[in-house]
């Protein structure tokens, strides 16, 4: 029975935020899968020493010797820190380490020795200081897979988001779109909520770029050459979607009624609605890639690091989402 359950790796994220901590949470919990957190055993120990935790670490040398979770334990594989760690003090010498994590987990995915990858948050400008190229999650991994267009979507409990751009400057975002890229990214998320959510005939509604969607080209010319197009091509290739449609109505009860997913044209477009309506609960998904991934919907939370007052629970519907998808 223990053989037949499915292997869930965990990277623990920036280690001088919050994510050892939530890492360390998992412990409090049970999980239908074999689970083990990537990341330093001497800083999760120092950790929960800090914490005042209780946990017991079991570090595992490879993925095939991952055990049933137990609640009161975590099982570690081991990833070694470049430089030691602060809670809350942020240091660019550990920003290999941090994606040292993501490339064990996603690989580990990739030759199916796990069945899911799930990340704690990482600290982007810390990455970046350190001159290495990082922009999210989302482009690392599709990078890492060979995957030309990931798609990220976040999930409550009562809405669905997906993005057309991710983590752009807003004075980037009208370049950044056209009729291909919004095709494509609506077919992914299409395809991957028949595949991966089983909604057999998933409906997307589309919001539009500008102010009342343009308001027939007075407000911005966008919807009319980018976005339109791209939904007539779609609903005449067979699938259920909509737009676009002004975001400032596209929330309502009434509209989310008639929708499984709804795609927005940049990060702030469509997830102040999401956070305000499922904060702690949210998912935040990778579409297109050829694993699964799933991630918690909040930053490392600097000030949190180490205090206990970090809340877990969003890392804890990430794992959930993930058994589900698997």
């Amino acid at each position: 029975m223990s053989a037949s359950l499915p292997v869930i790796v965990v990277s623990s994220g920036e280690p001088a935020g919050i994510g050892p901590d939530i890492a360390l949470a998992l412990a409090t919990q049970p999980f239908a899968a074999r689970l083990a957190v990537l990341g330093d055993p001497d800083l999760l120990a120092a950790r929960a020493h800090q914490l005042g935790q209780v946990v017991q670490l079991r570090q595992c040398r490879d993925a095939a010797g991952i055990a049933p979770h137990v609640p009161g334990s975590l099982q570690v594989l081991a990833v070694a820190l470049r430089a030691p760690v602060t809670a809350g003090r942020l240091d660019t010498a550990n920003a290999a380490y941090v994606l040292k994590m993501l490339r064990r987990g996603a690989e580990l995915c990739v030759v199916g020795e796990a069945a899911a990858l799930v990340t704690a948050p990482v600290q982007k400008s810390v990455i970046s200081n350190s001159g290495i190229a990082f922009s999210g999650h989302t482009e690392f991994l599709a990078e890492l897979t060979g995957v030309k267009q990931p798609v990220m979507l976040l999930a409550g409990k009562t809405l669905r988001v997906a993005l057309a751009t991710t983590h752009l400057p807003l004075r980037a975002v009208a370049d950044a779109l056209s009729t291909e890229k919004l095709e494509s990214v609506i077919r992914i998320t299409h395809d991957d909520l028949k595949r991966l959510f089983r909604i057999e005939r998933p409906r997307v509604l589309v919001l539009g770029l500008n102010p009342h969607a343009g308001e027939s080209g007075t407000l911005g010319t966008e919807e009319i050459s980018i976005i339109e197009p791209a939904v007539r091509r779609l609903a005449a290739a067979g699938l259920q979607v909509e737009g676009p449609v002004s975001a400032d109505t596209a929330f309502t009860p009434e509209s989310l009624a008639r929708c499984d997913v709804v795609v927005a044209m940049y990060h702030d477009q469509g997830l102040p609605a999401l956070k305000a309506l499922s904060f702690g609960e949210i998912v935040n998904v990778t579409l297109g890639l050829p694993i699964v991934r799933t991630s918690v919907d909040h930053g490392t939370a600097l000030p949190l690091a180490g205090t206990g007052r970090a809340r877990p629970d969003s890392l804890f519907a990430a794992v959930e989402l993930a058994l589900t998808l698997v």
